[in-house]
């Protein structure tokens, strides 16, 4: 173990000093045997928590302050997760009580609100009376009273005032503007991230230790509504992180760097001078993808770093800034040629390489972000482990992943989460669709989500298309399979989004050597009808590895290869014209590249 222990046994000392002395205050008139029968238990409590947090720990350079708070940490949270787990088991044997009760908890927080008032939250006393007295919603009907919170009116739609104001993705529409809360964030944290951690416990034993993680966010940029509420993403950041710093590889002082690109840096550099870094964490397996893509453009620069003990001139830091990391950095002509000769081995399983005790990747890895997880462990993560934990959006909490070792990702509905309803797939462009409830529906169908939720959303259809796999007690689980509005539909074809990679991965595989890194499709009309005419088509952006040396020939049938193959093997409309495919120069810098891909369908 790499704590000396002359480093921790000191502090140890006087911390059982500390006791002790407290103690013997207290004990003074107890009877002889008594102080020192404590004493001993004392030292004994002491020795076996020591033993504990030493048999947790991989690595070295860690105080044991840093250490015990860590596992104070773990402890608390571990406690917490079990407790939690509990819960959401009971509540799993009853899912109708527990809606119905998590239902008229929010209408009778809300009653008073004007938007309380106007749809008499006060007088509805069951699901049955709430489904009947409020229609289905989308954004539009919240968008004007979104903006009067905005603006500094209370109490509109919610009892308190917002945390936030939270920007959707937008990436199947414009992006909306959502309230975001103390409750949903309390929900996010005690039903989802307690209860996850405690899956990823008892799936990844390993993980259960005092090894750091290396959690790949960055600190956004809000602005402020004219009540000055922050508006932004509400996501995992480092200011709502800020208790748990301690916990990850990147200091502090990094999250104040504003540009993206340096703090990657800062994150990338912190964490190759950890060997024992135990998970790479973020929230979407893409983030953790373009790390790696950062690392490989960056390696030579970085172990340059950690050989002289400097912080990169390139990075555009603050003065002040500056000056608190290179303080944590110091000479390390060992570390740096171990990690040069791991990055001249090549970057397939670079990640176990260069982190020996690497558990595992924690970061959504289904939908959109599929071919990013497929990416990683098919190449810088093979062998590592990933865990996919929670299904979730703006809108809240709504399912956890309690199989983390399955490849396929599976949700538990989270019942005091959000109220849910579901309207079936067959029924979603009706002008008044019927929806069904938790103990209504079928395994094996898909649905579309309607939510309420704990930040001022009634009955709102917040477009994922869910598939029911199965039920755990009552409750549904889920697969999540599209969003309204990403399926691609110039002819009647309805081409979903994993229908659509899957066919261009097979495309792919017919050009020898080809890798593919990020796609999108759009349907026609994204360049104009200069390009591709009037006629409906589909435009493919795709950014391919290993393309470099092919001949004009070569590049021209790349071109032409998925034209037919994708569009044919997915529905073979010989209605479509062909599509056009356009290769993306990896040289782009990320900002062109992603600005290019957002604006299109999906991918």
């Amino acid at each position: 173990m790499g704590c000396s222990w002359i480093g921790v046994a000191v502090p140890l000392c006087f911390a059982v000093l500390s006791i002790a002395v407290s103690i013997n205050r207290q004990t003074l008139a107890m009877p002889p045997p008594l102080p020192a029968a404590v004493g001993v238990l004392s030292l004994a409590g002491m020795a076996l928590l020591w033993r504990d947090i030493s048999s947790k720990v991989k690595g070295d350079k860690r105080t044991f302050g840093s250490l015990l708070s860590q596992y104070v940490a773990v402890k608390a949270v571990g406690w917490l997760g079990r407790r939690q787990r509990k819960k959401l088991e009971a509540d799993t044997l009853k899912v109708t009580e527990v809606q119905e009760e998590t239902l008229l908890k929010r209408l009778r927080k809300n009653a008073d609100t004007f938007y309380g008032r106007k749809y008499d939250f006060r007088s509805i006393n069951d699901a049955a009376g709430f489904r009947a007295r409020h229609p289905l919603t989308t954004y539009s009907h919240y968008r004007e009273l979104i903006e009067l919170i905005a603006a500094g009116e209370e109490r509109v739609i919610i009892a308190e005032k917002p945390l936030i104001l939270a920007m959707t993705s937008g990436t199947s529409g414009p992006s909306a503007m959502l309230l975001s809360t103390k409750d949903t964030n309390t929900e996010f944290f005690l039903q989802g991230v307690a209860v996850c951690l405690e899956a990823m416990r008892k799936a990844f034993p390993e993980s259960d230790s005092l090894q750091r993680t290396t959690k790949f966010f960055y600190t956004p940029t809000f602005r402020q509504s004219e009540a000055g509420i922050p508006i932004g993403p509400n996501s995992s950041t480092p200011a709502s992180s800020r208790h748990m710093l301690n916990l990850y590889t990147t200091p502090a002082p990094a999250f104040e760097v504003p540009s993206e690109r340096d703090t990657l840096y800062l994150h990338l550099l912190f964490a190759l001078k950890d060997p024992s870094v135990g998970t790479l964490e973020s929230n979407f397996a893409s983030t953790v993808f373009y790390a790696f893509t950062a690392l490989q453009d960056r390696w030579q620069e970085l172990v340059e770093d950690i050989e002289r003990g400097t912080i990169s001139s390139a990075l555009s830091l603050e003065p002040k800034v500056r000056t608190r990391l290179e303080g944590l950095m110091k000479p390390d002509a060992e570390r740096a040629g171990q990690l040069r000769a791991h990055f001249q081995e090549g970057f397939e399983g670079i990640a176990l390489r260069l982190w020996p005790h690497l558990n595992l990747v924690l970061a959504v890895d289904s939908g959109s972000n599929q071919i990013y997880g497929e990416m990683l462990r098919e190449h810088y993560c093979k062998g590592v482990p990933f865990y996919s934990p929670f299904y979730a959006a703006t809108e809240g909490l709504i399912g956890v992943n309690l199989w983390p070792q399955e490849e396929s990702r599976r949700y538990l509905l989270c019942p005091r989460s959000m109220f849910c309803e579901f309207l079936p797939e067959n029924s979603l462009d009706e002008e008044n669709p019927q929806t069904l409830l938790m103990e209504e529906v079928k395994e094996g169908e898909s649905y579309e989500l309607v939510i309420t939720n704990a930040s001022g959303l009634f009955r709102y259809r917040i477009g994922d298309i869910v598939k029911v796999t199965g039920f755990h007690n009552h409750c549904p689980i889920v697969e999540f399979q599209y969003r309204r509005g990403q399926m691609l539909n110039v002819r009647g074809e309805k081409v979903s989004e994993a229908l659509f990679l899957g066919a261009l991965k097979k495309a792919v595989a017919q050009w020898p050597g080809a890798q593919l890194v990020d796609y999108s499709c759009a349907e026609s009309g994204i360049l104009g009808d200069s390009i591709g005419g009037s006629d409906p088509h589909y435009q493919v952006f795709i950014e391919l590895k290993g393309v470099r040396n092919l001949t004009e020939e070569q590049r021209y049938k790349v071109r032409l290869i998925p034209v037919v193959f994708v569009i044919y093997s997915l529905k073979k409309e010989k209605s479509l014209n062909l599509s056009l495919l356009f290769l993306i120069p990896s040289s782009w810098t990320s900002v062109s590249r992603r600005t290019l891909l957002s604006t299109s369908h999906f991918g």
